[in-house]
């Protein structure tokens, strides 16, 4: 019943990330002479989603951040990143957390190299996508790396190779930009993780105890669930997400519960990036920089620092910071000042010759 480390340190670590929704970060101060970004929402429809058996939705909300000379300069063609939210909130909550487009003006006035910034959305019926591939929530790895950049590719000026595409995300984000980043190296030049969430199962435990135990196995529809504590409806985004049972309505998960419970952990388990980095070594090497970071006063700089002394290992070279801040709190200035002029530095700006 809930009382393995394997189980709950995922779960306290959303919890730990995101325990109170949208963050209420403070924006830097307005970069003077700053010219504005266009945003544009646009829906992005999921192939990749198609058939998802919570009925999450297909056709979906995206940021669309267009750089100052977009509009005018209209022969120019520009590198995208794909920034990546984290748990319980979507594309318009997160933009709200980094203060975008102020961030993006910012950086762009302190000297970045303009590009476009693309906010996709990833929130489920419990509330996250993990960002990973489940008939159960739908294929939201394949929908980033493939469904939104060809979306992106056809609708605006991109320049459509992986030397000029970067990869970005925070908590859940820094989770899901390290997995996709590791499986689609094809896709993408240039990583920055950011606060990643769920890299291991660390040895930590906090039970839930026998309320929790019988909250989850008394569930009789998918609208039970927003009634349970914020706790157990991590665990069933952990669930809905690594160990998907189209079999096992109404959710269509299995949870390590009685004799399910080292099935279910062991799939669990195979989901953590620190667990299978290894296998994908020769993909990490194709990229032009990686670029890791995280407060001091978030419990999970211990595993990113894991990460980046792995890739040290392997003579993957990657950039590493240990900032002063929480898991939230820096968020808005590491995005102006770190994150937007990384990529500006590290994309390919011009289109190979043929």
């Amino acid at each position: 019943m809930f009382k393995h480390a394997a189980v709950l340190a995922v779960v306290s670590a959303l919890v730990a990330a995101n325990a109170f929704g949208q963050a209420n970060t403070p924006a830097p101060d307005v970069v003077t002479g700053a010219k504005p970004v266009k945003v544009e929402r646009v829906k992005i429809h999921g192939a990749s989603l198609e058939g998802n058996l919570e009925n999450n939705a297909v056709d979906r909300e995206a940021l669309v951040l267009l750089p100052p000379s977009y509009g005018t300069d209209r022969a120019r063609r520009y590198p995208v990143v794909y920034a990546l939210h984290g748990y319980t909130i979507g594309a318009e909550q997160w933009s709200k957390e980094i203060h975008v487009p102020q961030t993006v003006e910012g950086a762009f006035a302190k000297g970045a190299h303009e590009l476009i910034v693309v906010l996709p959305d990833s929130k489920t019926l419990h509330l996250g996508s993990m960002y990973s591939n489940s008939g159960t929530t739908g294929n939201f790895e394949d929908y980033v790396a493939r469904d939104v950049v060809a979306y992106m590719d056809a609708h605006y000026r991109t320049i459509p190779q992986r030397a000029s595409r970067g990869l970005v995300g925070h908590s859940m984000g820094g989770y899901g930009a390290s997995r996709i980043g590791m499986k689609h190296a094809d896709v993408f030049g240039a990583l920055y993780i950011m606060s990643p969430c769920c890299m291991s199962a660390r040895d930590a435990a906090v039970p839930f105890g026998g309320q929790g135990y019988e909250a989850l196995v008394a569930i009789k529809s998918a609208a039970d669930t927003e009634k349970l504590p914020f706790g157990l409806r991590a665990q069933l985004a952990v669930g809905s997400a690594w160990s998907p049972n189209p079999q096992n309505p109404p959710l269509y998960m299995d949870l390590p519960i009685g004799a399910n419970e080292k099935a279910v952990l062991a799939k669990w388990a195979a989901n953590a990036p620190l667990a299978f980095v290894d296998q994908h070594i020769a993909s990490l090497r194709q990229y032009h920089a990686i670029s890791i970071d995280v407060g001091d006063r978030d419990e999970l700089r211990i595993d990113a620092g894991k990460l980046h002394t792995l890739l040290e290992g392997y003579g993957i070279a990657n950039s590493f910071e240990i900032y002063s801040g929480d898991h939230t709190s820096a968020v808005a200035f590491r995005f102006q000042d770190f994150v937007i002029p990384f990529f500006a530095r590290n994309l390919a700006f011009e289109q190979p010759k043929r």
